[in-house]
């Protein structure tokens, strides 16, 4: 009797759930359901061209902005000497990568937010006010970005890919091309950081020798080095201050 009671109540509960679904299913389509229209109409107006082709230029540099935020800006030494931090620690994966890339980001935006304030005064501002036209920003815009590369750019690597392109050499570093002047910018950037990333492991390497002679003289081979030196590394990092010496350091490598 009672199966015959439970069987009934589930019958039931099952045809109210379809009557709601049901009822919600009409009620839907009996809503308009909005098209799209992809249309490619000719017209004799160039202005309209124009404007075309400025929203697919717009789009397109919308879709390489993180490519240009990793190749123009501060970004890939911070990054490399984060990471570096973290290899010499030995923690794996502590700090996450997110929170490295989040820190990095922030540390760009700051380090970047002058030359960012210049190009908003001497081109995006004019440009929005319709006090220039876009070529002309677009020049102005790259003059202080362009300073920001120069200042970090070794010679050595500038007069590389001068000497390799088919440019002629210009009378002075500012009249050159970003063409040139960014790789030259990022190799400049990664031997920097590498060169941060070797004094980082100096001390962490001592630590490790040590520990791994101890072990060895102790006769105490199935004990992992890692394991006992890890503590030892941490507490140093910690006692010294050091995400406030690395965060220092990558600051002052850009005044």
């Amino acid at each position: 009797m009672a199966k015959k009671k439970l069987y009934i109540l589930l019958r039931i509960s099952m045809l109210t759930a379809g009557f709601v679904l049901l009822m919600n299913l009409n009620s839907a389509l009996a809503d308009p359901i909005p098209g799209i229209d992809l249309q490619a109409i000719g017209t004799d107006n160039p202005n309209q061209v124009v404007d075309t082709v400025r929203i697919l230029t717009l789009i397109t540099i919308l879709s390489l902005a993180p490519a240009i935020l990793i190749m123009v800006t501060s970004f890939t030494r911070i990054v490399i000497v984060l990471s570096f931090v973290r290899n010499a620690l030995g923690t794996q994966q502590i700090p996450p990568n997110q929170v490295l890339i989040g820190l990095a980001l922030l540390l760009t935006f700051f380090t970047m937010a002058p030359t960012y304030q210049m190009i908003k005064t001497d081109a995006i501002t004019p440009y929005m006010a319709g006090q220039m036209g876009q070529s002309e920003a677009m020049e102005k815009g790259a003059g202080p970005l362009k300073d920001f590369m120069l200042r970090q750019t070794r010679d050595k690597d500038l007069n590389l890919f001068i000497d390799m392109s088919s440019e002629a050499r210009p009378a002075n570093r500012e009249d050159l091309s970003l063409g040139v002047l960014v790789p030259a910018f990022i190799i400049s950037e990664l031997k920097t950081a590498f060169e941060m990333g070797f004094y980082i492991f100096l001390p962490f390497l001592v630590i490790d020798i040590v520990v791994s002679s101890t072990l060895m003289s102790m006769g105490m081979f199935m004990i992992s080095p890692v394991m006992i030196s890890l503590p030892f590394k941490i507490l140093l990092f910690v006692l010294t201050d050091g995400w406030y010496l690395v965060v220092k350091s990558l600051l002052e490598s850009y005044h």
